[in-house]
């Protein structure tokens, strides 16, 4: 017993062809792949020699946290909220330009952390 569709040209075929949207992808994909590249070139520029040592980047930053309860932290250690700015300056050797990372729990008043 053998089944026959017979199916009209009237009807219109349901049927998605995918491949022409492969071949476009494709092509799309090599051409991002092969500009990728030229984009992190920039002008060639032939830096002059400098006599000055270079930044020492080597220093970690100082945390400063304030959890829910409203107690500050420098690190890992507790401070009183007076003491917060000696405490800063004696760790950071009076140097103005020590990174500080100030992070303050969500529940706590915005004007508290700042």
């Amino acid at each position: 017993m053998s089944f026959q569709f017979n199916r009209s040209s009237k009807e219109p075929m349901s049927e998605i062809n995918v491949t022409p949207f492969v071949d476009v992808m494709l092509v799309l994909l090599i051409i991002f792949m092969v500009t990728a590249p030229l984009l992190t070139v920039g002008v060639q520029v032939d830096l002059p020699e400098s006599a000055a040592d270079s930044l020492s980047d080597d220093q970690e930053p100082l945390t400063l946290s304030i959890n829910s309860k409203g107690e500050v932290f420098i690190q890992e250690h507790q401070v009183a909220f007076e003491k917060i700015i000696p405490k800063i300056l004696a760790i950071s050797n009076n140097r103005t330009d020590t990174r500080i990372y100030v992070r303050g729990d969500r529940t706590i008043n915005y004007g508290r952390v700042l």
